[in-house]
């Protein structure tokens, strides 16, 4: 089994995590320059980095009971995958509305991939097991909140043997890579080992995406200042902060933000086509051109291009052309839920039902929240009653 790291990662278009395998320059110490706290309101609940790690006593009790009777027959990094994910003892869900810290994804039984990683790492710590991150280079995906785009990153985790151990029971260099995507895809994909700090920055961001998603900007800021300030050299971080700086209209400052992105990860078309949007803000329509071109010469085809003239083509009531349209977006990326659903929806138009309950049900399977699962599980339930009826369903 391999653990998805569905990372969220914002922008007016949105920053990968990283654009280029090759180290990125790296930033000494935190830019203090770039922040301006006074622009925000100010941030009563402290956020605390040993919190994201923190094991709570239900977390050892977890371990008393459902781990520490293996470890007889089983190694130790065994016996915990086992009890989390091979077993199913705690009957996770996915769920890629919130990142939690490992006690609150523990106590609720859901998160997202970087919520289950953490858990995973904090009990994995708690046993005084080795830890080790990485990032694994995989095909871009992305995702959206209304006119905010995410992009998809992977991230595993690797468990080594216990430090100090002298037992001869297993093999004591044994290592296990814990990883939610199927082996066939990350095969041959490059990796890298990530520091804790940066699992961390990522964490931080990630809350920072969330906020935004919401417009609560002043949350937003805190928590991507805390990214900066866990990681200096997460160049995604900087990208976040330059959205913001964006969204609460603060162009100089969201140019500086973006520069800086872009020093850490100069190929990373997020990053430019966010800085192509505060240059013609800023009215410097020449280098918006300039660096406009050399996005589109880096990245022809715009994420979710296709999607927007099909929304286009629904909007003109060309059903047939919109089909084509969302067809050719789910060619690019067949598991994203939504690109299902308005499949599905242009389909009911032209009044291919068959089809439409078809590509509501694989929304239904591919969506990465309780809350969408729930929406398309409603389509379908009102979709098989209506046709029941012999009458006409409306699902938009």
């Amino acid at each position: 089994m391999r653990i998805l790291l569905r990372l969220l990662v914002i922008a007016s278009l949105v920053s990968i995590l990283f654009a280029c395998t090759t180290p990125p320059p790296q930033q000494s110490s935190i830019p203090e320059h770039l922040f301006h706290d006074q622009l925000f309101a100010a941030q009563h609940d402290v956020i605390d980095h040993q919190q994201i790690f923190k094991v709570n006593p239900a977390m050892r009790q977890f371990i008393a009971t459902y781990i520490t009777p293996d470890l007889k027959h089983k190694s130790m990094q065994q016996a915990l995958f086992d009890a989390l994910y091979h077993k199913g003892q705690l009957r996770l869900t996915y769920d890629a509305s919130v990142t939690r810290d490992a006690a609150d994804t523990f106590a609720a039984r859901a998160g997202n991939c970087l919520s289950l990683v953490i858990m995973t790492a904090a009990l994995a710590k708690e046993l005084d097991l080795t830890v080790q991150y990485q990032h694994i280079i995989v095909d871009q995906n992305w995702s959206r909140s209304g006119e905010l785009y995410f992009s998809n990153g992977h991230v595993n985790i690797v468990l080594g043997k216990k430090r100090f151990d002298t037992r001869q029971s297993y093999d004591k260099s044994y290592w296990l890579t814990i990883d939610f995507l199927p082996p066939e895809d990350t095969a041959g994909q490059k990796s890298f080992e990530l520091e804790e700090k940066t699992i961390i920055a990522m964490y931080m961001n990630n809350r920072a995406a969330e906020a935004l998603a919401r417009n609560q900007l002043d949350q937003a800021y805190w928590w991507a200042r805390e990214a900066i300030a866990s990681d200096a050299n997460f160049a995604t971080a900087y990208n976040t902060l330059g959205v913001i700086y964006y969204r609460h209209n603060n162009l100089d400052a969201a140019y500086q933000a973006s520069l800086q992105a872009r020093r850490l990860s100069p190929e990373n078309t997020s990053a430019m086509a966010n800085m192509v949007q505060i240059l013609t803000s800023l009215g410097k329509v020449d280098e918006a051109k300039k660096l406009n071109a050399q996005l589109t010469q880096a990245q022809p085809i715009a994420p979710f291009y296709f999607f927007k003239q099909g929304l286009a083509a629904m909007e003109k009531s060309d059903f047939k052309q919109a089909k084509l349209w969302f067809e050719k977006e789910l060619a690019r990326a067949p598991d994203y839920h939504e690109f299902h659903f308005w499949l599905g929806l242009a389909h009911y138009r032209l009044g291919e039902f068959k089809q439409a309950e078809e590509q509501l049900t694989l929304a239904k399977a591919s969506s990465l929240n309780k809350k969408d699962h729930a929406l398309y599980q409603a389509k379908l339930d009102h979709l098989h009653s209506i046709s029941q009826q012999g009458r006409g369903l409306q699902i938009n």
